[in-house]
């Protein structure tokens, strides 16, 4: 049971098309993540305008935990549906999930379920964040569980923003498996098709673009295909304006024996009459797993680290995949639906 929002739930459906996909018909996760977040943008948008004032646009703030349950082939349906479970002042946290339908035989299963954050911002003022409608609870207990989860995301952001001085540097002749080996870089000029009426970038742009380089990373190490298996929280630190270049870095920091942590950063430089410096614009973690032609889990090359700091990621990045792996083996979800 959840809280019941203003407008009613919505739901996005789009067949999957080739260039969706990967070489081997699994769906990117970039593009998946970009469908998420253009669901939660419009429902929190149409919910934020419901009352007579100041019109606003919903920007995305924050992404919790996306596990990718199932991958997801060219000519399948995705049906992603959207509805808005809690409200603070100033945010609206949006719960997403995702159904994958092969429309020759009707069967559906579950791909994904994500949360989102969005804050809306006025049309007249981009740096006006307005304050946000009030839903009506199904009871006590659902409204002080969203207001726990949304103190949850308030300080775990405070924490990510401690990364943001990192800096990922190029090595030259990297030894194979290790970081600087499959670390890449992705650089962007955003034009207006990547950006919403505040001539700011879509959240699901940033991410889809996180998800590619997270991806080049994740082949260059195992050299197979790979899929998304999981993002950690996304965290939007800084808006992204039309006509920046926008860096997307990422390094591998972590191995299991069948997955791979690689964490990623945007950066945004200022590209046009700005006097504004290079910023960190966003950041988060990409866990890919690699497969092999039948789609079969393969083993994965362990990460070499050569220094104390990757050494500390490393560990940092043990401990995150424990705690996620005892939590989805205490809360395994069905996968398949009639």
């Amino acid at each position: 049971m959840s809280a019941r929002a203003g407008p009613a739930a919505i739901q996005l459906s789009r067949i999957m098309r080739p260039d969706d996909a990967n070489n081997a018909g699994n769906v990117h996760g970039g593009t998946i993540l970009k469908m998420i977040e253009e669901a939660g943008a419009i429902i929190s948008t149409r919910h934020c305008n419901s009352q007579a004032g100041e019109h606003c646009m919903a920007v995305l703030a924050r992404v919790e935990r996306t596990d990718f349950l199932s991958p997801m082939c060219i000519g399948e349906v995705a049906h992603v549906s959207a509805e808005i479970t809690y409200t603070s002042k100033h945010s609206v946290e949006v719960q997403v999930n995702v159904l994958s339908e092969n429309i020759l035989t009707g069967v559906k299963r579950v791909t994904n379920r994500a949360t989102l954050w969005y804050v809306p911002l006025s049309l007249k003022n981009v740096d006006k964040v307005l304050e946000v409608p009030p839903i009506q609870y199904a009871s006590k207990e659902l409204e002080e569980e969203g207001k726990k989860r949304y103190e949850e995301q308030k300080l775990e952001r405070l924490v990510t923003k401690e990364r943001n001085g990192h800096i990922i540097f190029p090595v030259i002749n990297p030894e194979p498996y290790t970081v600087g080996y499959s670390q890449s870089s992705l650089i962007h000029l955003v034009g207006p098709s990547d950006c919403t009426l505040h001539s700011f970038v879509h959240g699901g742009v940033t991410m889809k673009l996180m998800d590619e380089v997270a991806g080049i990373v994740a082949a260059r190490h195992c050299k197979t295909n790979i899929v998304t298996a999981s993002v950690d929280a996304i965290n939007f630190h800084e808006k992204i304006k039309k006509g920046c270049v926008i860096t997307i870095s990422g390094r591998m920091t972590f191995t299991s024996n069948k997955s791979m942590e690689i964490e990623v950063f945007v950066d945004a430089d200022p590209f046009v009459d700005e006097p504004k410096e290079r910023y960190r614009a966003a950041s988060a973690f990409f866990t890919y797993v690699s497969l092999s032609k039948e789609g079969k889990t393969l083993p994965v090359p362990q990460l070499v680290v050569e220094t104390e700091e990757e050494k500390q990621r490393f560990e940092e990045g043990k401990g995150r995949y424990l705690q996620m792996k005892a939590k989805r083996q205490a809360q395994m979800p069905p996968l398949t639906q009639q």
